[in-house]
């Protein structure tokens, strides 16, 4: 990825698809080239939530919603310590963002941070196009002087693609740090962080949980230094078929008994360790607003979603495996895709959607208690 962060209200801009679709607009953000898979979501708020998600790495996210930018960028809202999106499209930009938190603009936050992205498209053209033909790779290319078309298409064909991509350990922590419990301290987990969101740990911490955050490349034994009460998978991004460590560090977990917790990418890293499989979506589930049912009390949720790659597991029946008995716990109500794991017989259980839901909603909120009981019970 190439940058430049000079103004770019009137540089022209052009979005390449792998397929050779192409759309036009102006810079926003930095001026240069990026590549990525394009996604798109349809939350119409917490925008800067999902641009500091490192599952969106390697990810050129498309938003539904047509105006962004609305309340600017604050330093309290982000997920990790910068943005990890490689490129960013929207349609209206806001002009003036209005927001008493407001430090400055999203115009502005991308140009420092080099992000290439593209307004004034037709946002609802490209994500039909996405749904029609599925999440591809994309180029956004920027300035007074552009490549020709073939060029930048056989640029966008050169970039890797996300199937078989394996990228945890390149948004993970390095070093390992410790988030205190708030209050009364109940509980020690350690945190496998495969791309972990900082509200994740926050949300542990408001329940007396001191959370050991350890690198993705953290083994068995370095879960066990810190003599934790239950073991928690983060979210991340990437391919789950390439995540091999992290399946068998789980494994030794489950072996254990020790309560375990996985959220999205640890999720599908749970359905691996249980012998199931694991397949890309067509275009995938982001945003903020998508249906799941809780099958173990029959609510349905609205719920934040981010993840592009989901388990095969079987929905209506209970499945034999090298751990105990295991059910789908959770599916969308869109289209039945598998979006929660537990097993019968040992203290384990996962979703596929965010409870931490940072922007909101915070129907699945309560999936942070369940795994308290998890620990309470093995204590008891």
């Amino acid at each position: 990825m190439t940058t430049s962060t000079r103004g770019t209200a009137k540089v022209p801009a052009v979005l390449v698809l792998e397929d050779g679709r192409i759309f036009r607009g102006r810079a926003y953000g930095a001026v240069g080239e990026t590549f990525g898979e394009a996604v798109f979501s349809t939350g119409m708020t917490g925008y800067q939530e999902t641009l500091t998600d490192p599952s969106y790495h390697r990810q050129v996210v498309v938003m539904t919603a047509p105006h962004v930018g609305n309340t600017g960028v604050n330093d309290e809202d982000a997920e990790s310590k910068r943005i990890w999106v490689s490129g960013y499209v929207v349609r209206d930009p806001a002009r003036v963002p209005s927001n008493w938190r407001s430090r400055r603009t999203l115009d502005e936050e991308l140009a420092a941070q080099g992000v290439v992205g593209i307004c004034g498209v037709d946002t609802r053209a490209l994500t039909r196009h996405l749904r029609e033909r599925g999440a591809m790779r994309v180029g956004i290319f920027s300035g007074n002087a552009l490549p020709d078309e073939g060029t930048m298409l056989a640029e966008v064909r050169q970039a890797p693609e996300m199937t078989g991509a394996d990228l945890s350990a390149e948004v993970a922590t390095k070093e390992a740090y410790v988030v205190p419990a708030q209050g009364e301290k109940k509980f020690t987990v350690a945190a496998v962080d495969l791309g972990i969101k900082g509200m994740t740990p926050y949300r542990m911490a408001e329940r007396g949980i001191e959370v050991h955050v350890l690198p993705a490349t953290a083994s068995v034994d370095d879960v066990y230094a810190v003599n934790p009460d239950g073991v928690f998978f983060s979210n991340g991004p990437g391919d789950p078929a390439t995540a091999d460590h992290a399946v068998s560090v789980m494994r030794g977990v489950l072996e254990r008994g020790t309560p375990l917790f996985g959220i999205c990418f640890g999720n599908q890293i749970l359905g691996r360790a249980l012998g199931f499989g694991t397949y890309k979506l067509k275009y995938g589930h982001r945003g903020i607003n998508q249906p799941v049912q809780d099958r173990t009390t029959g609510k349905v949720e609205v719920t934040a979603h981010n993840h592009g790659f989901a388990v095969d597991a079987p929905l209506d029946q209970v499945s034999d495996t090298p751990f105990g008995r295991a059910e789908v716990s959770h599916v969308c109500l869109n289209d039945n895709v598998v979006e929660g794991l537990q097993l019968l017989d040992k203290p384990a259980f996962s979703v596929q959607y965010h409870p931490e839901a940072a922007a909101g909603p915070h129907d699945a909120a309560y999936l942070f208690d369940r795994f308290v009981k998890l620990m309470e019970g093995q204590r008891a």
